[in-house]
């Protein structure tokens, strides 16, 4: 054996191969989101994720830690897609129909009956897991807060009456989208979501 061939030996036996994090966490979130976190098992993880399970053990300790890394991600590439939408608008009020164009699309067809990995958490998890419901009622008020910071700027702008509670109508606007989510899995038309938001921006009158 050459020192070579011992040193890739010994480096492979002492830890376990190195993984693509994210790639990884997007194959869980298939899971998750298909299966919820009750059902889905460690061997359909392992599965998906391409990893042993002594892996999935070592870089995230049990299922529960699989599934808040992978709501992290989610909660990510969510922000990333919003982003982008609301980079095309200019005032306030064209962002937050872009928000809601985006709650739209996400809530009909095959994406509308996968659901939403924080409000399925919000039931499947948040009531009886600490930590889980942490990380909800983090991505509730992240989002709320966005919406009240383009309420702002809607009224700063002026494309957003200046008589609007931003407070009541940040939160009405949360669980709304959130509705929208759980109404996706019903299999409603894109129109029939589309017309949702169109109604939703009259509270912005």
């Amino acid at each position: 054996m050459t020192m070579a061939t011992f040193t890739e030996t010994t480096r492979t036996r002492g830890r376990p191969r190195e993984f693509d994090r994210d790639a990884a966490l997007d194959k869980a979130l298939q899971v998750f989101s298909e299966r919820g976190y009750q059902a889905a098992s460690i061997s359909e993880l392992t599965e998906a994720m391409g990893l042993a399970s002594g892996s999935i053990y070592k870089a995230f300790k049990d299922k529960r830690g699989v599934f808040l890394a992978a709501f992290d991600r989610y909660r990510t590439i969510r922000r990333a897609l919003l982003d982008e939408r609301m980079a095309k608008a200019e005032t306030g009020r064209d962002k937050i129909r872009e928000v809601l164009t985006h709650y739209a699309l996400s809530s009909h067809g095959a994406a509308g009956l996968r659901g939403c990995l924080v409000v399925g958490s919000a039931n499947d998890l948040a009531l009886f897991d600490e930590k889980a419901a942490e990380h909800v009622a983090a991505a509730f008020a992240s989002n709320e807060a966005l919406i009240a910071d383009l309420l702002r700027l809607g009224q700063s702008d002026g494309s957003i009456s200046g008589d609007i509670d931003i407070a009541a109508t940040a939160r009405s606007l949360l669980c709304l989208t959130m509705g929208m989510r759980v109404v996706g899995k019903t299999g409603p038309s894109e129109d029939e979501m589309a017309a949702v938001a169109a109604t939703a921006m009259k509270l912005l009158a």
